[in-house]
C-alpha cells in the first residue's frame, strides 16, 4: 500500500506521517526532496525558498516532477507513505500507482496558525494575517503552483484534527483499514 498525504500547512500531516511510518511503512517526503534539491543549489531552505524552488522545477521540468522522484525511490515490496503532495499533477502522477491512496489531513486556520507558533520553523507567520496571506499564495492556480486546497478536493478521505495526536492516529488507523 502507497499512502499520500495532503492538507494545508500545520494540519498534522508530519505527525500522520511520522505516526504511519512507525507502523513500517517507508517514508517519502516530497519536502525533503525539495530541501535535497535546496542544498545542491545553495537555497537556504525556508518556506518562502521551498515553494519558490517547488514552482520554478515544476514548471521546468513538470508539474508532478516532484512524484516522479519519488516514485523512483519505490521499492514494489514494501508500503510507503508519501507526504507533502502539494499539486494536482503530483496526485494525480501517485493515483495511477496500485495500491496508492490520498489522505487529506486539515483543521480550523486558527488552529493550524497556533500549531504553526508553537514548532517555530524558519519562516512561519508570526501573525494569524500572515498566516492567511501565506496559504492564498500556496493556492494559486497554474501548472506549476502549489494548490493545497485542489489536493485537499482529490483526497479518497479526509481527517480533521481538531483534537490530540491519540485521536489523530485513531482516525488515521481508521482511514487505512
Amino acid at each position: 500500500m502507497i499512502i499520500g498525504l495532503t492538507g494545508p500547512n500545520a494540519s498534522g500531516k508530519g505527525e500522520a506521517g511520522l505516526y504511519i511510518k512507525s507502523k513500517g511503512y517507508g517514508y517519502i517526503s516530497l519536502s525533503d526532496i525539495l530541501r535535497e534539491e535546496a542544498a545542491r543549489s545553495n537555497i537556504e531552505p525556508i518556506r518562502e525558498n521551498l515553494i519558490r524552488l517547488g514552482n520554478d522545477l515544476r514548471r521546468k521540468k513538470g508539474a508532478s516532477f516532484l512524484a516522479l522522484l519519488a516514485i523512483e525511490k519505490l521499492d514494489d515490496s514494501k508500503n510507503y507513505i508519501i507526504d507533502s503532495i502539494r499539486n494536482p499533477a503530483e496526485v494525480e502522477e501517485l493515483k495511477e500507482l496500485k495500491k496508492f491512496i490520498l489522505i487529506g489531513v486539515d483543521a480550523a486556520t486558527e488552529t493550524r496558525f497556533k500549531r504553526s507558533l508553537r514548532r517555530k520553523r524558519p519562516g512561519d507567520a508570526e501573525t494569524l494575517e500572515e498566516f492567511i496571506k501565506k496559504e492564498e499564495k500556496e493556492n494559486k492556480t497554474g501548472a506549476e503552483n502549489q494548490q493545497l486546497k485542489k489536493c485537499l478536493s482529490m483526497a479518497d478521505t479526509i481527517i480533521i484534527n481538531d483534537s490530540t495526536i491519540e485521536k489523530l492516529k485513531e482516525k488515521i488507523d481508521e482511514a487505512i483499514k
